[in-house]
């Protein structure tokens, strides 16, 4: 099953796809938040839609795509979780996963503006394979640790590189600011990714392809992303875990090439569809 969310921000509603449409399913009851995600909603879901699918809408094709689950307790990222990607940017492989947190007010749909932040001169792109948590994780082993797992999505890691580097701090700050965290088109459900490690990602900056990779050449796969991140955290439903991005930023060329107003950045990645952003100036 395919999970999405439509409507204007602070009156989302949540919908599956059926092939190309989405079906409204705001009768089912409930939203793709923590209560949904820690109760088997998406089994739950299923049940009534072998029942009630015939009687749901379909929404309209110009209503606006939101984030493909409601605002989670936390985004958990993972930095320089590929080799050339930390080669690019001058860093040492690390020996454990790199975490860092990303506001969860910069989540936005996959089809929003990016509003560049007010300031900013180096603002990038990170194609990224998200996990969505389905229950609970509290010191899990990595051989139980994908059923933990709800599904998984497409994320554009948007990072204001001055701010995350030069500011004198914590990476968050670069991380966090609205709009950096479009999740979607929409969540795949875990039984329709067999194997997270070996899913193409790439993406695309005004028609050019800039970062292009498989989840295999992950230093730290998603097993052991979960498994590490819940010894020091309880991840709980709906929760996400970003896992890296790959080559091909802007911070790795030479010179650097940031985002400017104008500029269309698409991503997608195999069987979790593709999202795209036009940038625009701050507000």
């Amino acid at each position: 099953m395919k999970l999405c969310r439509f409507g204007e921000r602070g009156s989302e509603k949540p919908a599956v796809m059926a092939g190309d449409q989405r079906l409204d399913v705001s009768a089912f009851g409930e939203d793709f938040d923590e209560h949904f995600f820690g109760s088997r909603g998406p089994e739950r879901l299923q049940t009534w839609l072998d029942q009630h699918a015939s009687q749901c809408a379909h929404v309209p094709s110009d209503a606006r795509h939101a984030s493909a689950i409601c605002r989670p307790s936390k985004i958990v990222c993972i930095g320089r979780n590929y080799k050339e990607h930390a080669e690019e940017t001058g860093a040492k492989l690390p020996s454990e996963p790199i975490l860092f947190l990303k506001a969860t007010s910069a989540l936005s749909g996959p089809y929003d503006n990016l509003v560049l932040p007010r300031g900013s001169r180096k603002t990038d792109w990170e194609v990224e394979l998200a996990v969505v948590i389905g229950k609970a994780a509290r010191y899990v082993d990595e051989p139980s640790a994908l059923q933990h797992v709800a599904g998984y999505l497409v994320h554009n890691d948007y990072s204001e590189r001055e701010f995350q580097l030069e500011r004198g701090g914590q990476w968050v700050k670069g991380k966090s600011a609205d709009g950096f965290a479009p999740l979607g088109p929409y969540l795949a459900t875990a039984d329709e990714v067999p194997d997270p490690g070996n899913l193409e990602l790439w993406l695309e900056l005004n028609g050019e392809r800039l970062q292009h990779e498989n989840t295999s050449k992950l230093l730290f796969g998603v097993p052991p992303l979960i498994s590490y991140v819940s010894q020091f955290m309880t991840l709980l439903p709906g929760d996400v875990i970003s896992t890296g991005t790959p080559s091909g930023v802007g911070l790795g060329f030479d010179p650097p090439r940031f985002l400017k107003p104008g500029d269309v950045v698409e991503c997608g990645i195999q069987g979790l569809g593709a999202m795209r952003q036009r940038v625009v100036a701050s507000r």
